[in-house]
């Protein structure tokens, strides 16, 4: 069988620059059954000029009273709020990632012990930052969203001439508009990253309103699945209103499980579960009426029906050519 989906629950920057809300999302996580549930780590002087423009998502969200700096500066996390968010996790059962969006903070995240690197879909070409993070050597979760084949390929072999093995590199198909249109998902895009790039691993990171989309991205192969979630869909803020509420990350935690128990593991046999209603849903050569000793079998006077406990009718032709051994009564079961 194989390994787990591991399902990542994005808190993202949903708990508002309050630290009471960040952990309650964090039980709100462990609660659901997620793997991991995972913020976003950065400095807003370090990630954007103050007259960089919002996007539409966040003006349809916020508005445009304050500009994306000045919302993001709301929004961060400091190093103590880091350190209580991890050891939060730790009493919680639920393991603690963050994306880093800068250098600094990935070494802040570094040495608050993180082994598991989640790239963000913005920083797919920031270089100085892949190669930082390459030079780690570990797990890496690349994002690609707005990205093409070229790009995803050209981040692949930095991280790689980095010192990272593709073989620690999952990367998610990811479309980067909240919520994104059914009809920009283009989910067997994850299948082309697959077969473009032989050896890595995919998954799927999802910003759709709902939960069947990651359901069905399982299904389609995906190993990891990320999701933002919120405590309430009408927080103010730039991402409650595309996230699952505590009830619906629930639902998809469970609902990717059931589909991993569904996958199987590709061989078609009879399951021990169905094996008990094989006598009862096939069938078997009955007499179709009374027939005597020594009277030959023939298609007037046998027939198929319920129980399969007899001969089965694969052997029909079989049975044509005897004669019966003693008397059988209408719809009484064959002898083999």
């Amino acid at each position: 069988m194989a390994e787990p989906v591991y399902i990542i629950a994005e808190a993202g920057v949903n708990h508002n620059g309050s630290l009471e809300m960040a952990k309650k999302l964090i039980d709100v996580a462990a609660a659901a059954g997620a793997d991991v549930v995972k913020f976003q780590s950065f400095r807003a002087q370090t990630l954007l000029t103050q007259t960089a423009r919002k996007a539409d998502y966040q003006l349809q969200t916020t508005g445009d009273d304050e500009s994306q700096f000045e919302m993001l500066k709301k929004l961060e996390l400091t190093e103590p709020m880091h350190r209580e968010l991890l050891a939060h996790c730790r009493a919680s059962g639920i393991e603690f990632l963050s994306s880093a969006f800068d250098l600094d903070t990935i070494d802040l995240l570094r040495e608050l012990g993180l082994k598991v690197w989640k790239i963000p879909s913005g920083e797919i070409t920031n270089l100085p930052y892949l190669r930082k993070i390459g030079s780690l050597g570990q797990e890496v979760i690349l994002s690609t969203g707005m990205a093409d084949l070229e790009e995803i390929g050209d981040a692949l072999d930095i991280l790689e001439a980095a010192g990272t093995d593709r073989r620690k590199i999952i990367v998610l198909h990811c479309n980067t508009e909240y919520p994104t249109p059914m009809s920009s998902v283009n989910l067997r895009a994850m299948q082309t990253i697959a077969a473009t790039f032989p050896g890595i691993r995919v998954g799927y990171s999802d910003h759709t309103q709902g939960i069947e989309v990651p359901i069905a991205a399982v299904a389609m192969g995906a190993v990891v699945v990320e999701k933002h979630f919120t405590l309430d869909k009408t927080l103010p803020g730039p991402d409650h209103k595309a996230s699952l509420e505590p009830d619906e990350l629930a639902d998809i935690v469970r609902a990717i499980r059931n589909i991993e128990q569904a996958l199987g593991d590709g061989v078609k046999r009879p399951s021990v579960s169905e094996l008990k209603n094989k006598p009862i849903a096939r069938r078997s050569i009955i007499a179709a009426r009374d027939i005597v000793a020594g009277e030959q079998f023939t298609e007037e006077n046998l027939t198929v029906k319920r129980p399969g406990t007899g001969i089965s009718p694969m052997r029909w032709y079989e049975t044509l050519d005897r004669s019966a051994d003693r008397d059988y009564r209408k719809d009484e079961l064959i002898d083999a």
